[in-house]
């Protein structure tokens, strides 16, 4: 971890550390290894079920953006539900709670199911794993992409998930009877980069792929039901309203009107492509992930870039806000985790974390954690 001020409260921060590290061996058990191709999880945590605070305002409030703020050190970070104890008065914590391991290949993405009791995580290997947070153990879906899968998302409050992949096809699983795709989507020309579920409307399912073309999917009909141009990497709708498309194409970011099919914004500043975009809780604004910066933007206040932060070479590739502390952005780049807070300019929480690239990030709100997904075939799980 970096410095983060002078004697005094290095002091406080050393000593809340200390007092955390106590209470997390009283209070929890690491998952550990149990072996190969088996489940290696064993933890003995309980955590109580809450669901996202409707009312949560992002630590990035429009009435902040000209303002003057005042850096947030890590140890007197608040978390944004009352709910939530653990931790309370010991300042913020950050670490590695699980190990998932039974893939073969790089994994290269994964995402949470809305109530946190299942992860699926893909990549290399052509078929998804699908893990169960309250018993540990997973299963596998049939090897039916004929090659790697890029993005694999959940539908919200569903079992169902659907998976991209490099064999241009779009597929609808359930995570409940993995053995076979329920759905296959042909119609992309190009190897299909990522997929995302509408908010609200369920059946409304949006891909693109490497040619910059997207597609809107009527899941239930099982037809495109409109294209478009504006994206090649990675699709992410506005949270709870999805009223706005979020899409990465080459080095910028468009932001999209989904109902009127029209450009809201283009977001440029990065010098390279962008890898990863992710929207904040309250759905106002969107951080982008390029290998050499990191950007927060407003799509609402013009468009600006809000803060940013330059990755010193540590390749940075994935990204999401973390669920329990909305004032950090959790970067994945080559081996370590960054926890970014943007309010103080460069400065980060450096996490070793793996030992390959880390490919991509998802985070349960439920839990309050967060799982990475790496070159290295493993997932981890963080809180």
């Amino acid at each position: 971890m970096i410095q983060m001020g002078d004697t005094a409260e290095q002091q406080q921060h050393d000593q809340a550390q200390k007092q955390q590290s106590e209470e997390s061996g009283r209070k929890r058990k690491s998952l550990s290894n149990s072996g190969s191709g088996d489940n290696i999880l064993a933890c003995n945590t309980a955590e109580k079920e809450k669901p996202i605070d409707e009312n949560v305002e992002s630590f990035l409030s429009p009435d902040d953006v000209n303002a003057n703020t005042v850096p947030i050190p890590f140890s007197i970070l608040k978390r944004d539900s009352s709910d939530c104890t653990t931790n309370e008065g010991t300042g913020f914590t950050f670490k590695e709670v699980g190990r998932l391991q039974a893939s073969k290949g790089k994994v290269l993405c994964c995402h949470f199911s809305s109530d946190g009791k299942m992860l699926v995580s893909s990549g290399h290997d052509k078929k998804v794993m699908i893990w169960s947070m309250e018993t540990y153990d997973y299963v596998c879906t049939t090897e039916e992409h004929s090659l790697l899968i890029t993005d694999v998302r959940f539908k919200p409050n569903s079992a169902l998930f659907a998976t991209s992949s490099f064999d241009r096809s779009v597929q609808i699983w359930d995570a409940d009877k993995p053995s076979n795709a329920l759905v296959k989507l042909h119609g992309h020309a190009e190897q299909v980069t990522s997929v995302d579920f509408h908010p609200r409307k369920l059946d409304l399912l949006c891909s693109c792929d490497s040619n910059n073309e997207i597609r809107l999917w009527n899941v239930s009909q099982q037809v495109c039901t409109h294209t478009t141009k504006g994206a090649t990497k990675q699709v992410r709708f506005q949270p709870r309203v999805g009223k706005l498309l979020a899409t990465a194409v080459g080095n910028g970011i468009n932001i999209i009107d989904v109902e009127t099919d029209t450009l809201q914004a283009h977001l440029k500043g990065h010098t390279k492509d962008v890898r990863a975009i992710c929207w904040d809780t309250s759905g106002k604004y969107v951080a982008s992930i390029s290998e050499d910066s990191a950007r927060v933007w407003s799509p609402t206040l013009s468009g600006k870039c809000i803060h940013e932060l330059l990755s010193n070479g540590n390749n940075f590739q994935s990204c999401t806000f973390h669920p329990g502390y909305s004032q950090l952005l959790a970067i994945g780049g080559y081996q370590t985790l960054e926890l970014w807070n943007p309010t103080e300019s460069n400065k980060t929480m450096s996490v070793p974390a793996h030992t390959g690239l880390i490919a991509a990030l998802a985070d349960s709100p439920q839990a309050e954690v967060i799982a990475s997904a790496s070159h290295d075939q493993c997932v981890k799980l963080w809180k």
